[in-house]
């Protein structure tokens, strides 16, 4: 078998997923999955689509239009592509590998801020690629001196930015922006901005892919699952100049040939006629964060409130436990599942994720155990 293989586990978010299912009557609060429906404009999209005979292989790079309607949509947030750099993928779990994987060479160094994705480090370890942890703050924003002396002193190849940030709901700060854009200008390094969240910021949204100077060695990777609720249709994109979305493509190709074509179209009308889908969920979105944040703040943990995506990353140090003993305690005692942070590497440990895209019925249910669970603890 492939020995790198030996450096990776199974994600520490589908590990606690899955086993809520050995507790019975166990309550999820792991997956980020939105319990939103598909809007309908991209139901139907997809069901005309299939009557149409629209199922056959797209282009490996996907349909023009979809590709066009991309390209419109990030303009009007001031980031720059055109249909022919743009490649559609199967969700951005496929970008994300295909920009690894086109872009590494073993012992390749990628700086990786921590807490983060865990796909990320695991990806870049499966190519035979060296990580390089940035920590963050107490506040959870990424430690900025820390960065500009790893980009100094480490000769890495890439660095990934994710904002919104999963784990920690996190976005990008205009300063943040400019001290971070500043700071890459002119460093010989590539930047891979994943923006899968980027709809759902509740504030004004700041994309290193917006800066001009720095777009030439931007790979952003995007797509619909969490805007249009499209998690098991897999439809996401990258987009590269054509120096990297040329050879990008190459992996694409011989990885899955292209997206599915149905959910193509439904991502096309998505972008089209659905756009409300995305204000009405983050208007939602929105409400339970504060919901969540306030009881956690009641219970006396010290929480960072979001401000996008739609998890919660309360610090959970002063229970002196690690973060996986604490979860295993409240799935089997309070039978909440929540993500022990050290699934989003190790800086994420002394801290759990909850994902608050449920329900408010079961947000409402959650907290009461978790305040249970954490009465017990203090008593």
């Amino acid at each position: 078998m492939n020995r790198n293989l030996d450096l990776i586990e199974i994600s520490g978010i589908r590990k606690f997923y899955n086993k809520v299912v050995e507790v019975p009557g166990a309550l999820s609060l792991t997956i980020g999955e939105p319990d939103f429906p598909v809007p309908k404009e991209v139901k139907k999209a997809m069901i005309d689509a299939i009557n149409n005979n629209l199922t056959k292989y797209t282009s490996n790079i996907g349909i023009e239009p979809l590709r066009e309607s991309i390209s419109a949509y990030l303009s009007k947030n001031k980031i720059n592509y055109s249909k022919d750099e743009i490649c559609i993928t199967v969700g951005g779990s496929e970008g994300l590998f295909n920009v690894f994987q086109m872009l590494l060479n073993p012992g390749d160094k990628v700086i990786i801020p921590t807490p983060a994705y865990p796909a990320y480090e695991s990806i870049v370890k499966l190519i035979g690629g060296n990580v390089v942890n940035c920590p963050v703050k107490e506040d959870l924003s990424l430690d900025l001196e820390a960065l500009q002396n790893l980009i100094r002193n480490e000769n890495a190849k890439a660095l990934i930015l994710s904002y919104p940030s999963n784990p920690t709901g996190n976005c990008m700060s205009k300063n943040e922006f400019d001290v971070i854009a500043k700071m890459l200008e002119n460093e010989n390094i590539v930047i891979i901005s994943d923006e899968m969240y980027g709809s759902l910021c509740f504030k004004e949204y700041y994309s290193i892919a917006q800066h001009e100077k720095l777009r030439e060695k931007t790979i952003l990777v995007g797509g619909f699952s969490k805007m249009f609720s499209m998690t098991g249709l897999r439809i996401g994109y990258v987009c590269a100049k054509d120096e990297y979305l040329s050879q990008i493509l190459k992996v694409h190709q011989y990885n899955v040939s292209c997206a599915p074509s149905i959910a193509q179209w439904g991502a096309y009308e998505g972008l089209n006629n659905a756009m409300y889908h995305v204000e009405h969920i983050k208007e939602e979105l929105k409400k339970r964060r504060d919901y969540v944040y306030g009881r956690l703040i009641e219970l006396g943990f010290d929480t960072i409130k979001p401000e996008g995506a739609f998890y919660i990353f309360p610090n959970i140090k002063k229970y002196s436990l690690n973060s996986e003993e604490f979860c295993e305690k409240l799935l089997k005692q309070a039978k909440v599942a929540a993500v022990p942070g050290s699934a989003f590497g190790i800086g994420g440990e002394g801290h759990m994720r909850i994902s608050y895209c449920s329900g408010m019925d079961a947000l409402v249910e959650g907290m009461n155990r978790i305040q249970n669970f954490v009465y017990t603890i203090n008593n």
